[in-house]
């Protein structure tokens, strides 16, 4: 399985679609990390993982955000709102229980590339493709 960038998800927007890429590739770093059976305990990467979602699209939303609001996007609010609902959703990860837990270990990371995937592609295809009409 290979999460990547599909022509479909470009909006055309090279520093937007640069930063979704970096979105997929983060995602498929979390499915190797759920199908890595050579390491047992994950608490570590899949802490590095979710810091550095919550930082990225942190970024990447400011810039799209800003970009939304360069272009008088009507929708601009309601864009925001998803969002903010993603970045809430990342910190509701509870990484702290899981130390030497190695089933919850795989049940967050597999938790994580289904929303993250979930949220990528209907987000791109939905959301944000709507601007780009």
């Amino acid at each position: 399985m290979m999460y990547e960038m599909k022509p479909e998800y470009y909006t055309g927007i090279e520093k937007i679609d640069q930063e979704h890429e970096r979105l997929f590739e983060l995602a498929q770093e979390t499915y190797e990390l759920l199908n890595n059976d050579f390491l047992q305990d994950k608490t570590e990467q899949l802490v590095y993982l979710i810091s550095e979602l919550i930082n990225y699209t942190k970024t990447h939303f400011s810039h799209e955000e800003a970009y939304l609001d360069s272009i008088h996007y009507a929708e601009l609010e309601k864009h925001k709102t998803q969002h903010r609902k993603f970045e809430d959703t990342l910190l509701e990860f509870d990484l702290d229980s899981i130390e030497g837990d190695f089933d919850s270990q795989d049940k967050i990371v597999k938790g994580l590339l289904e929303f993250l995937v979930g949220w990528l592609v209907t987000h791109i295809l939905k959301v944000d493709m709507l601007y780009v009409k």
